[in-house]
């Protein structure tokens, strides 16, 4: 591990006199790249210094053990920067980690609801509603791709994109089925209905990252609609992109420019293209590894929502907090800590770390 960090210190003042070199600004593109990199690899420096900061310092208490004078004060300040050290490694092997490239990107969630009819629905919309409160609370933008509503107020489908540095690495973990349990407004025997709402995250990628054949591209223009003829545009500016050899289709109609409705139809077919190649890539992996944290398959049950006993308990982590009221009003960051613990605390086991 200590000649890792020690490479990884080397490269990052090599990024820094490069840099710090005049003609670097005459090349943006270059100067652009070289600050992504020093910016990726500078928590790593950071804790190795302090590592390295503790290590000198525990030598240094180690000498003056042997001055009776400075004894007592000496073991005091080895304990204390041995106890440091020990720390920062465990901070460095985390960091060390594999990381997920597509952690720094934006993110695509698209919500859909399942078995339970309107019920599932408005559970659609609660989830909807968390999310984009979670992202506030985090000050990321987020803009409505697609929103297929019903009569009720809930939510048949909706496609999103958070824009937000970390977006995915936050998000990641939410997909899969959510079930809820609760009892309707419209039941009058109070009956607890259940009912799911499947949940699928995407990392936002560029059309640079993945290149489409545009001859492989249907694309239809039509009118967008919404619930009981809300938000009709009387000009065809929705779009349709269907991808002709995987039959994969997205649909964009919540821009009245059919030049916005077009571009983020591509960035979510580009990401679900991705994502599908990326599964394909790891699908051995996957079955080599089972996560603690789950597959992240859209078919898994990940957590359940019990109104009745104001509980949400996460199921790959066998997590439940008595919050369900805060955590619907956006406070996930309990959840999600704990998820991505759960991850880092396999990861490692896997790595041998």
């Amino acid at each position: 591990m200590l000649d890792k960090l020690i490479a990884i210190e080397e490269k990052f003042q090599s990024l820094e006199k490069r840099m710090q070199d005049p003609d670097i600004y005459s090349e943006p593109a270059l100067y652009a790249r070289l600050a992504r990199e020093q910016k990726e690899i500078q928590p790593v420096v950071d804790a190795y210094r302090r590592y390295d900061k503790a290590r000198r310092d525990m030598e240094g208490a180690r000498e003056l053990m042997s001055d009776p004078d400075f004894k007592e004060m000496a073991q005091e300040e080895y304990e204390l920067s041995q106890a440091e050290m020990e720390r920062m490694e465990g901070e460095l092997r985390l960091l060390l980690l594999p990381r997920d490239p597509n952690d720094g990107k934006n993110v695509i969630i698209e919500i859909r609801g399942g078995a339970g009819g309107e019920e599932a629905a408005l559970f659609a919309y609660n989830l909807y509603r968390m999310y984009t409160m979670y992202a506030e609370s985090k000050r990321w933008k987020h803009e409505i791709a697609n929103l297929n509503e019903t009569e009720l107020g809930g939510i048949k489908e909706v496609s999103f994109i958070i824009e937000g540095d970390g977006a995915y690495s936050r998000f990641k973990f939410e997909s899969g089925v959510h079930r809820v349990q609760r009892v309707p407004e419209t039941e009058a025997s109070g009956r607890i209905h259940t009912s799911t709402v499947t949940v699928a995250v995407l990392p936002e990628i560029e059309e640079v990252d993945f290149e489409i054949n545009p001859a492989d591209l249907n694309i239809d223009t039509f009118r967008s609609s919404g619930a009981g003829g809300q938000h009709v545009n009387k000009t065809e500016s929705a779009i349709r992109i269907t991808h002709l050899p995987t039959g994969t289709v997205v649909e964009c109609q919540d821009e009245r420019s059919q030049h916005k409705n077009r571009d983020r139809a591509m960035k979510i077919l580009v990401s679900r293209l991705y994502e599908e190649e990326q599964r394909r890539q790891n699908e051995q992996l996957a079955a080599e590894r089972k996560s603690q944290v789950g597959t992240g398959d859209r078919s898994e049950r990940i957590r359940t929502y019990n109104y009745p006993q104001g509980r949400v308990t996460d199921h790959r982590i066998s997590l439940t907090l008595y919050k369900i009221d805060q955590i619907l009003n956006g406070s996930l960051d309990e959840v999600i800590d704990a998820l991505v613990m759960a991850d880092q605390a396999e990861k490692l086991k896997s790595s041998g770390m």
